[in-house]
């Protein structure tokens, strides 16, 4: 049974830091096989990512066939169903519009001093995106870190999956070509992110690697994150709903279990002010888990990880909701725009009863790669800002290096570092010889 939560009860507080504290992700230790996969692919490059792919996922390659053909890829395209491909582009379209909107913009102007000052922003040269493979096959993954990056600008995209005994997902193959990824390699795990970090005699090297993975890819993004950059490491799916009275407990219910069936450490919570809701609400879940196809998976998130809070009123629930910080959180109240005024920590936020956490997922727009594991307190999603870099830009004129130089000279002194100084005050001295 979930967990239940009343903020008026005397062992309330201690129950809800012992909710925030549990430890969702039952990896064993990874990170010292990780390390040896690495410096493996670093030492032996396309052989090592050869036999570890024969290894893991049963399925013989040859350097010739680690990445998809042009034939392939037609041919796995030409499989997937004219209805299945209309959603994909109709997705693949509002994530480009919304993504559109966030491309920053260069600036450029002319202090008090005279010196000209601003930035730049330019793109990531190549971008490695990683997509989940085997049991979990994800083309919504596929659109979601490709097109920010496409619409970034970044000249060269590069996709990794696995295809355990060589089962192929075509809707991830044709998300790929509607995202216009440049190189699909059929390779996963650890070795496909050091092949991406490191390069081998095949692959060429990235300088951004994104995208959900087990706790294996986990590890190795954390490993080679210096060499190349991460957009971050993500944990167990996660939704908190905050809801009033008005709402169908089935709803919620769905809502709460459409993450309860990502994977058995995922984790639902149910934060209301009404604990008769609570009940219906707990009911609901309870008889649909059956009916759903992964109700073994759901029915062990629901049963471990769940929780259903009942608070005083729901600006308790929002002061509640910010401490989770939860990577996605619907607002499933009568005035939802008013109480998300009150949310400062949260992934991304599904305003109203009409607006289900799944739309996130595939056609609402917004990213669906987001921090977990309370990481939104000092995190955003993934974005077109994952995939560009600033470079600030300065001019000083004659006049405007007499104004400040002095004092950069000054401070240059102050901490011992003689050229530094020097090489303003050449530039002043020849200034006073004019």
């Amino acid at each position: 049974m979930p967990q239940h939560l009343t903020t008026t009860d005397p062992d309330f507080a201690a129950r809800f830091e012992h909710l925030l504290s549990m430890k969702r992700e039952d990896a064993p230790d990874v990170d010292a096989a990780v390390a040896a996969i690495i410096a493996d692919v670093r030492e032996r490059g396309d052989a090592a990512v050869i036999e570890l792919t024969s290894k893991f996922d049963r399925l013989e390659l040859t350097p010739e066939t680690l990445a998809f053909s042009r034939a392939e890829i037609e041919a796995a395209v030409a499989l997937v169903t004219p209805e299945d491909r209309a959603a994909l582009e109709l997705a693949a379209e509002r994530i480009r519009a919304y993504h559109a909107r966030q491309m920053p913009e260069d600036a450029s102007w002319t202090d008090a001093a005279g010196a000209t000052l601003g930035w730049r922003w330019t793109p990531v040269s190549a971008a490695g995106l990683y997509v989940p493979g085997g049991k979990a096959a994800y083309p919504s993954s596929v659109l979601m870190n490709a097109i920010p990056a496409k619409v970034a600008g970044v000249e060269r995209l590069v996709v990794v999956c696995p295809t355990p005994g060589g089962v192929v997902n075509p809707l991830v193959i044709l998300a790929c070509e509607i995202a216009g990824v440049d190189e699909i390699y059929r390779i996963g795990g650890a070795q496909a992110v050091a092949a991406l970090a490191y390069g081998t005699d095949t692959i060429r090297p990235v300088d951004k690697i994104t995208g959900p993975g087990n706790a294996f890819v986990a590890a190795a993004k954390r490993r080679v994150f210096g060499k190349v950059g991460i957009d971050m490491i993500a944990g167990p799916s996660e939704i908190l709903v905050i809801a009033d009275r008005d709402n169908d407990p089935e709803w919620l219910a769905l809502d709460l279990l459409s993450q309860a069936e990502h994977d058995e450490v995922a984790q639902s919570i149910l934060v209301t002010d009404d604990a008769g809701f609570a009940a219906e609400v707990t009911a609901a879940v309870e008889r649909l888990i059956p009916t759903l196809e992964r109700a073994e998976i759901a029915g062990a998130s629901w049963r471990d990880y769940g929780a259903v809070i009942v608070t005083k009123d729901l600006a308790e629930a929002a002061a509640l909701s910010n401490r989770v910080a939860p990577e996605h959180l619907e607002l499933c109240v009568a005035d939802p725009e008013a109480l998300a005024g009150e949310i400062t920590h949260a992934g991304a936020i599904f305003l109203g009863a009409w607006t289900p956490e799944a739309i996130g997922d595939y056609i609402g727009g917004p990213n669906h790669v987001l921090p977990t594991a309370r990481s939104a307190r000092f995190s955003s999603g993934l974005s077109v800002l994952d995939f560009v870099k600033r470079t600030t830009m300065a001019k000083m004129t004659p006049a405007a290096l007499a104004a400040i130089g002095p004092s950069a000279e000054r401070l240059a002194q102050a901490e011992s570092l003689q050229a530094h100084g020097l090489s303003v005050r050449a530039r002043l001295d020849r200034l006073n010889e004019m």
